[in-house]
């Protein structure tokens, strides 16, 4: 029975909360807004951001991030890319002399300087002793916390570390592989949900299922030649944490990626549909990421390079799709 602090209220947080509950550890999940901590402890709902799920009765709340990762053994970080960093640098302090596991659920890459939350991790936690796990694949918290079934990855440097986390995760409706290759299994993750946006664009201009089957193929193949200029294994690229999390995120009704995409296919701008959004769609600051990288690495990215134009530059989606079409014919190779 392992002591988990789960840093995040979002809705994957909170279903990860009721999973190990579930699996029998002790858990205490925190969220910075004392509101919605407040409503939980007593409606016993997330009504925010997983609504209609019942939480367990014997889950710990807290609006105290220090309670919260003093009590943890294996500390999970459940909040977006762009406030892993700060979230990280405020609960270091509590971090103990013990050997801590932080297990990052974060699929996204810190836009200021580029790196995957291991990087980020390895900055903030420098003169600290932790391992880092990262847990990827195609799992919508809407479908965990509905004990559907679900597979995923643990990845990190040190393979005991993963195998630890796997054995923690790991139930009657969550299946858990370990990985050693985190690089490849933290950019399958942030990178599939650009991807997704151009899904989403495909299906808010009202093309067919030729498009995006296209775009989901093409779009595996820049992915893994980034990664793979990244330091990661192509083959990582053909499991859960890439392809298998690049189909639910691109076909699932779930995904806000895909919405995002949806929504600018149909001519909206990209302020208009973050102003009415909850929840972050991680794919908006990843495509920027993204681009960034594949100029860095001079990487041949087209699909990403189209995301990043029509989300920032306000190019037409079909002007996008015509420019795709229209390139210099190739041969099918996966690397070209």
């Amino acid at each position: 029975m392992a002591k988990v602090a789960i840093i995040g209220a979002g809705s994957w947080g909170t279903a990860i909360a009721r999973l190990l509950l579930q699996n029998g550890h002790n858990v205490v999940l925190y969220g910075r807004e004392t509101e919605l901590i407040e409503r939980m402890h007593q409606t016993g709902y997330n009504d925010v951001f997983l609504p209609g799920v019942k939480l367990p009765d014997n889950l710990a709340l807290t609006s105290n991030m220090s309670d919260a990762v003093r009590f943890g053994e294996v500390v999970v970080l459940a909040i977006p890319s762009h406030a892993f960093r700060a979230t990280l640098s405020a609960a270091v302090k509590d971090f103990t002399e013990k050997n801590v596991r932080v297990v990052s659920v974060t699929k996204g890459i810190e836009t200021d300087t580029l790196k995957p939350m291991h990087e980020v991790a390895e900055d903030v936690l420098a003169d600290r002793r932790f391992d880092f796990i990262c847990l990827s694949g195609p799992s919508h918290a809407e479908e965990v916390a509905r004990d559907i079934p679900t597979t995923i990855v643990a990845a990190s440097h040190h393979l005991d570390a993963a195998k630890d986390i796997q054995k923690i995760f790991m139930g009657p409706n969550l299946r858990v592989y370990s990985h050693a290759d985190i690089i490849g299994v933290e950019l399958g993750g942030a990178l599939k949900n650009v991807i997704a946006l151009a899904a989403g664009i495909c299906d808010g201009v009202g093309f067919g299922d030729n498009t995006k089957a296209a775009l989901m193929t093409r779009g595996l193949a820049e992915m893994t030649r980034l990664g793979v200029a990244m330091g990661a294994n192509a083959m990582t690229f053909a499991g859960l944490s890439g392809m298998g999390d690049l189909i639910a995120t691109c076909m699932s009704r779930h995904s806000r990626n895909r919405f995002v995409g949806e929504q600018i296919g149909q001519g909206k701008t990209l302020q208009e549909i973050l102003d009415k959004m909850e929840m972050v769609a991680e794919g908006v600051l990843t495509t920027k990421a993204a681009y960034l990288l594949s100029r860095k690495h001079k990487i041949e990215m087209p699909i990403v390079e189209k995301v990043y134009k029509a989300l920032f530059e306000n190019e037409s989606a079909r002007k996008a799709v015509a420019d795709l079409m229209s390139r210099e014919a190739k041969a099918e190779e996966w690397d070209s």
